[in-house]
């Protein structure tokens, strides 16, 4: 879908970008990616900063249940992600952090 797409192809996710800045502007900041190949997606990424994506998550009203999790890097890195529509673009977050080992009596690992 990318092929000759313009400024005006993505508008919908940058105003929705610009509404979520002027609504939200005191939340984490997250890694923003608009795409040509989803001209009607926004990405709200979150590294290292499952809170952030939680705050996001919260005032955007996505349900908790409607989080998906998953585990990559052979179960190294926790992904969480929920979509939701917002002022009519496709607004995806995603969160990653480590998994976080756990620790066994006695110090063995």
């Amino acid at each position: 879908m990318s092929e000759n797409l313009t400024l005006d192809d993505v508008a919908v996710p940058l105003r929705t970008l610009r509404l979520l800045s002027a609504d939200f502007g005191h939340l984490p900041a997250p890694d923003v990616h608009v795409s040509t190949t989803y001209p009607e997606r926004l990405k709200l990424t979150f590294h290292d900063d499952l809170p952030g994506f939680e705050v996001w998550r919260e005032a955007l009203g996505v349900a908790p249940d409607a989080v998906t999790y998953r585990e990559q890097g052979d179960g190294r890195t926790r992904v969480l992600r929920v979509s939701v529509d917002h002022a009519g673009a496709v607004v995806q977050l995603t969160g990653y952090a480590d998994v976080v080992a756990p620790v066994l009596a006695g110090g063995a690992a």
